[in-house]
């Protein structure tokens, strides 16, 4: 599995990228943007649990295109290190954290990594959405087209 989750740190990273790239060709959409601020806070507020120690931004940090390409390099260096540092036996040891309502949880490290990803792709399709809503173009950021560095197919036109 921890090659899987390997991959899928890059498969993020190489994501946010193409978000951000996206959301900088239309800076004029708020909704994708705050939703963008919540994958980076998220991804930071799981990385700092992953870490023992506190985030340094909220769930929903409210951040500005800038901010986000800070907060996005940050994150990309973090999963990486700790991804190349993890061993497979490591993937099923427990984290005890409380989430921002204030409960308490136990959770695999290898849950909390599949977490994130999951999270975050669930989130870009709703950057997608909002970003073609808003009349702009938005990034695909299919896995597939990660793994195969191609494109995914798109719907015909005309």
């Amino acid at each position: 599995m921890l090659q899987q989750i390997r991959k899928l740190v890059g498969h993020m990273e190489w994501a946010d990228a193409r978000v951000l790239g996206a959301l900088q060709a239309a800076p004029q959409l708020s909704v994708p943007l705050e939703l963008f601020g919540h994958v980076l806070g998220a991804e930071q507020v799981w990385l700092a649990r992953l870490e023992g120690r506190k985030s340094a931004i909220a769930v929903w940090p409210g951040l500005t295109l800038d901010q986000c390409a800070s907060v996005a390099a940050e994150s990309a260096g973090g999963y990486r290190r700790l991804a190349a540092a993890l061993t497979e036996a490591e993937l099923d040891a427990e984290v005890e954290y409380t989430n921002s309502a204030g409960a308490g949880f136990r959770s695999t490290r290898g849950d909390i990594l599949l977490q994130v990803m999951m999270h975050g792709s669930y989130h870009r399709g709703q950057i997608a959405a909002s970003v073609r809503a808003g009349g702009a173009e938005p990034a695909p950021t299919d896995y597939i087209a990660f793994a195969r560095g191609a494109p995914a197919a798109t719907r015909r036109q005309g």
